[in-house]
């Protein structure tokens, strides 16, 4: 949105708008893209240490015989989760952001663009951690899904709302220590619901694999199979 002052030699340009607008257009863009090749994209975001490559990897372990799976792993520096991620036996490669906290859909093409994600039924993105930047980015993924940990507290999806109102799955992870933790499950899944009434919840633990099956389910009808 642009604004003329009353002197008229002064525009008020509204950048953060037009960013969005053309990042939006470009996640259409690529949307349109994974239809065509009948590929489906899965956008995976959560806080540092929620367990995102831990419940990636044994999700990826767990189905690709059935499928054919390409991940991407998007991070500030480093290539640890990349190469956690590639002892799965799964193509793999790793995004850096040059300092930036999340992906957009310009990075997310790139990515996609050298996975080749055209041989792919399913590819997973690992967004970078954060609960804030990343929910404000479409990626031009098919769907969001957040992860929460248990040690985390049941009090985030009032902290960071947009995140639970753009995500379509809640994956609730760490559920084995919640003895250790002042954690109510109820009360997390209240206030996830009361920002996405929408939102499929899935309690599990990604060390034990417990509540992993419905987890599971809901990727393979997802991506089609």
């Amino acid at each position: 949105m642009q604004t003329d002052s009353l002197d008229g030699k002064i525009r008020v340009v509204d950048i953060k708008a037009s960013i969005f607008a053309d990042n939006d257009a470009e996640a259409d863009r690529i949307r349109e893209r994974l239809k065509a090749e009948n590929t489906c994209l899965i956008n995976v975001m959560a806080g540092p240490g929620a367990g995102k490559t831990s419940v990636l990897k044994r999700t990826v372990e767990a189905i690709k015989d059935k499928l054919n799976i390409g991940v991407m792993e998007a991070d500030i520096d480093s290539d640890v989760d990349a190469r956690k991620i590639a002892e799965s036996g799964v193509c793999c490669v790793q995004l850096h952001t040059g300092g930036m906290c999340h992906l957009d859909a310009g990075m997310t093409e790139q990515g996609l663009k050298e996975l080749g994600f055209e041989k792919f039924d399913l590819c997973f993105l690992e967004n970078v951690g954060n609960l804030v930047c990343p929910a404000e980015f479409d990626t031009g993924a098919n769907y969001n899904v957040c992860i929460l940990s248990v040690p985390e507290g049941h009090d985030k999806p009032l902290k960071y709302p947009l995140m639970f109102t753009v995500c379509d799955v809640l994956i609730i992870n760490k559920i084995d220590a919640a003895e250790y933790f002042d954690f109510d499950m109820e009360r997390v899944m209240e206030y996830a619901l009361m920002r996405n009434p929408k939102l499929r919840i899935f309690p599990l633990s990604a060390k034990t694999g417990e509540g992993f099956e419905a987890w599971i389910n809901w990727v393979m009808e997802s991506a089609g199979k």
